[in-house]
């Protein structure tokens, strides 16, 4: 829950902001450290007591601080800094309990760097300044901020020193609690406004500010030699971080609660009966639908996060049209409205969200100050449509219940807490982590559509996306481990490498940085979050970056430095999403995310130097369904049509492979072209006219033709290998068809190697991001995979799944019988029953096996994975090799992987490899 509060201001994540609220009801866990004993008062004195007390003297030192400085600065020129010190900030610190502070003649000194911090109490470094210096601003020949921000000056020292974890900063008119924020990519602090606090007289936010700063907070409990997280106020911290993570798992069963009442309102309404037969036939499958109330819900999150931040409505919307959407529209009245409402039959709430949701996918709407962003809110471009549909966008041609809209907002809006009492969710600081935690949990279900009783369902089973795709989360303090090592050593020299603050920025924002398993886009948003924050800091030069500043430099690096690739397409959207959330700013549209953000299976697919070496003889392996014969005769073709060098064959590697034909562009002009697509855009109008202009880029004759050579290729390892199949893609018909495309005939071939494209997504990253990996025309160097790029950043933590099927796994959400069989035999046995009993289900069983079987295959005889490519292959030993493949020549890779990539036997010769490069 978020308290609002006048002079209080949480910045970066150096707590959640429910700690606030938690301390002031008393909700903390250990009951000791809000004791009048913990606070080391004597006899009978409460907390409020002492507060109280220190209220009163205080006032009287703040009137005549005040009046002094004033006297003596009449035009308010100068710092001020010893006044300020002398006759308020020492005396405000020794009414907090820390007695007399010692100076720190010559500052506070890391090896040879010296920090000019003026005093020190125990382990809490202690910065104190005049109410003429800005804390967030260099000022020339001042001491303690000449050479740098305040700000930015303790807070790089408390991210240097291990010893120190908190420490104070205050120009007698702010106070600041800064806490080290190596893990948080920035300045991390509360803030206390106390000129707000004195001449407002808000004594309840004193009394808070007394509650978190007074000495007993910040001293070491167990003594000068105890660790610097031994104290009250980093307890206080860590449970809060655990209530946050136990609030997240109630919002995900919130989610899950939202689309059950979502998809069941959307099926029973009478006026969708063209919805529940397009169900019932087919026309619609499951997980059509339930991608849609998926995007509804990212939608209705989405809004509340930006609302409760004030970042949805245009800066230049009227005070009357600001207040208009507040009390007819807004998700808030929503929120509000189901804490107290049930509803009824009437569908008119969610006409009235349509009509924003229209509006944000539109073209706005200035009577009630709402832009157009496009993104998320454009109708998605690959869903499919039903016969009748009203409007394009699915939902938004649907009708809705009060009472079942009510249902799934006070799902989403509300949580009980720890006293079982229900609080709203704290949506102003909802994050990309947490919406992968979200993410994460929802990856449990299956959707389950019953048309006769017109129910939807998110069912728990085993068979699930997270299995099926390999999808998990990972901690942000994981995460940010990872970023430390791969990521900031290339900031570093970024910005060491450049010349002046525009040619450190352009380096800065040259920087590619990928994650090839992105899920909900965790590892994305830190990394653009860690670029941002080296942005504004280049661009304010030796002031301390405002908020404002780095939201202005994250709008840019997500439009510019950010890749990711999923297979799961949900996984892509939500990824998107995140960035949109992170970056989004007041009167700016979504950002063109659709050429960075992309679905397919990052594994399979192909490289120009294997193109220019032919189809291997192993491609055409015996898969689950093929027959032997005629396997061995393809082979036995391919082998011949091998027999030529493949130079001679295809031309100089690297030339040949990126030339589509005499009439089509070169490599340079495809590069230049997604370069331009890849620019940022300034209206929700111009990203759809990229999208658009994209899409026919993508599409054209020349990357079709391309695509087509390269799906031909990885085709030939999965095709179905029988009599009365299309003729399978041999090197001579792979050739023909990467020279003539299409009009080399072999139609049946052509529709076979793309449909099989589609089941696997195959994914060959040089086309998908030509930008990245370079032109070998121009005489670089090329990598063994026959590319001169890559990546600056690889970043990630893919999944680790064995590539062979797993039947229990499979079953687990299609027959309940067969998945709990006693072993092995009694399961073989069931399914055999299957071809009599449920020949569908049969037919999938056999078909998914053969996908499995055909994906081990092309990793272990491809040649894409040399090294881990082997044995009973499991997916974080390929991911490992692909990463280091797709990392540019001066680029660096973070990837968390078990320790078997240095002990098991498949992986010794790859990390043989590494040590030896190393």
């Amino acid at each position: 829950m978020s308290t609002a509060f006048q002079a209080i201001t949480v910045v970066g994540g150096v707590v959640p902001p429910s700690l606030l609220g938690r301390i002031q009801s008393g909700e903390v866990n250990d009951v000791k450290s809000l004791a009048p004993s913990g606070y080391h008062l004597i006899g009978t004195e409460t907390i409020r007591d002492a507060a109280s007390r220190t209220w009163m003297y205080l006032q009287d030192a703040w009137s005549a601080w005040r009046e002094s400085d004033a006297a003596k600065r009449p035009d308010g020129v100068g710092a001020g800094t010893g006044d300020a010190r002398q006759k308020w900030l020492l005396v405000l610190l020794r009414e907090l309990g820390y007695g007399h502070v010692q100076a720190t003649p010559g500052g506070l000194t890391i090896g040879e760097d010296s920090y000019p911090i003026s005093h020190r109490w125990e382990s809490v470094p202690i910065h104190l300044l005049g109410p003429g210096l800005d804390l967030d601003k260099r000022t020339p020949k001042e001491a303690g901020a000449a050479r740098r921000a305040p700000q930015a000056m303790v807070q790089e020292f408390l991210n240097r020193e291990d010893n120190y974890l908190w420490a104070i900063l205050s120009n007698g008119l702010k106070l600041r609690l800064l806490r080290d924020s190596t893990a948080l990519a920035g300045s991390a602090y509360i803030e206390f406004d106390l000129e707000t606090i004195f001449d407002s007289d808000l004594y309840s936010e004193f009394q808070l500010l007394w509650q978190l700063c007074h000495e007993s907070r910040l001293a070491k409990r167990g003594g000068a030699d105890a660790p610097a997280d031994d104290c009250w106020i980093e307890t206080w911290r860590s449970e809060s971080v655990q209530a946050g993570a136990r609030a997240l798992d109630k919002l995900g069963a919130g989610v899950e609660k939202a689309l059950n009442s979502l998809g069941t309102g959307f099926l029973r309404h009478p006026d969708n009966g063209w919805l529940l037969e397009a169900l019932h036939t087919g026309e619609l499958r499951h997980r059509d639908f339930h991608k849609a109330l998926l995007r509804t819900a990212y939608r209705l999150l989405f809004l509340f996060v930006v609302e409760d931040r004030g970042a949805l409505l245009d800066p230049e919307t009227s005070k009357q049209a600001r207040q208009r959407y507040d009390d007819y529209f807004s998700t808030h009245r929503l929120r509000k409205m189901a804490r107290t409402r049930d509803g009824g039959p009437h569908p008119d709430l969610w006409r009235t969200q349509k009509m924003v949701l229209s509006a944000l996918g539109g073209d706005g709407l200035s009577a009630i100050g709402l832009p157009a962003l496009g993104g998320l809110f454009d109708p998605d471009p690959r869903a499919k449509s039903a016969e009748g549909q009203p409007q394009e966008d699915l939902l938004l041609g649907a009708e809705l219940a009060n009472q079942d809209f009510l249902k799934a907002i006070r799902s989403l809006g509300w949580v009980s807490g720890k006293s079982g009492r229900m609080q709203p969710v704290d949506y102003r600081h909802l994050g990309a982590e947490e919406l992968g935690s979200v993410y994460e949990s929802l990856l449990e279900f299956v959707a389950r559509v019953d048309t006769e009783t017109r129910t939807f369902e998110l069912a728990l089973l085993s068979g699930n996306d997270r299995k099926t795709t390999g999808s998990y989360y990972t901690p942000p303090n994981l995460v940010s481990a990872l970023l430390d090592t791969a990521l900031d050593p290339l900031l570093d020299e970024a910005i060491n490498g450049g010349d002046n603050a525009q040619d450190r920025e352009s380096r800065l924002l040259a920087l590619t940085v990928c994650d090839p398993a992105s899920g909900s886009g965790g590892f994305l948003v830190a990394a653009a979050r860690r670029i941002a924050r080296r942005v504004a800091e280049v661009r304010a030069g030796d002031n301390e970056p405002t908020p404002s500043e780095v939201q202005t430099a994250l709008h840019d690096v997500v439009e510019r430095c950010i890749y990711g690739v999923d297979m799961n397409d949900l996984a892509a959207e939500l990824a998107k999403v995140s960035l949109w959330l992170e970056a989004m700013q007041p009167g700016k549209p979504l950002g063109f995310l659709d050429a960075r953000i992309k679905i397919g299976n990052s594994l399979l697919g192909t490289t120009p130097a294997l193109l220019a070496g032919g189809v291997p003889d192993g491609a055409f392996t015996v898969l689950e369904g093929d027959d032997k014969k005629y396997a061995a005769e393809a082979k036995k073709r391919n082998k011949a049509e091998n027999t030529r060098k493949a130079d001679r064959i295809f031309g100089s590697l690297g030339q040949e492979t990126f030339s589509f034909s005499h009439a089509a562009p070169d490599i340079s002009e495809i590069i230049n072209r997604r370069m331009e697509m890849n620019q940022p855009v300034a209206t929700a109008q111009e990203a759809r006219a990229r999208a658009k202009a994209y899409t026919s880029f993508d599409h054209s004759e020349a990357m079709e033709q391309k695509r087509l050579h390269a799906d031909a290729w990885c085709a030939a390892f999965v095709w179905p290998l029988k009599e009365n199949e299309p003729e399978p893609p041999t090197s001579s018909i792979v050739r023909q068809l990467g020279e003539s495309g299409g009009a080399a005939g072999y139609t049946g071939t052509v529709e076979r190697v793309r449909s099989l494209a589609l089941d696997y997504r195959f994914f060959h990253w040089h086309l998908e991001f030509p930008e990245v990996f370079g032109n070998p025309d121009l005489g670089e160097e090329v990598s063994a995979e026959g590319w001169p790029g890559g990546f600056s950043c690889m970043l990630g933590n893919p999944p680790w799944e064995r590539v062979k099927l797993q039947e229990q796994e499979f079953f687990a959400a299609r027959n309940e019988t067969i998945a709990k069989a006693p072993n092995a035999a009694a399961r073989t046995r069931l399914i055999k029953k299957l071809v009599d009993e449920d020949p569908i289900l049969h037919r999938d069983f056999l078909q998914a096996k053969r996908e499995a079987e055909g994906q081990s295959a092309m990793m272990r005889t491809s040649g894409r994975y040399p090294f881990n490519g082997r044995g009973d292959v499991n997916t974080y030993a390929v991911f490992a090799e692909l990463f280091r493949s797709l990392t540019g020549p001066n680029g660096r890779s973070g990837v968390i992987v078990p320790t078997g990539i240095a002990t098991d036997a498949t992986t010794q010769y790859f990390f043989k490899d590494l040590v030896v490069l190393c």
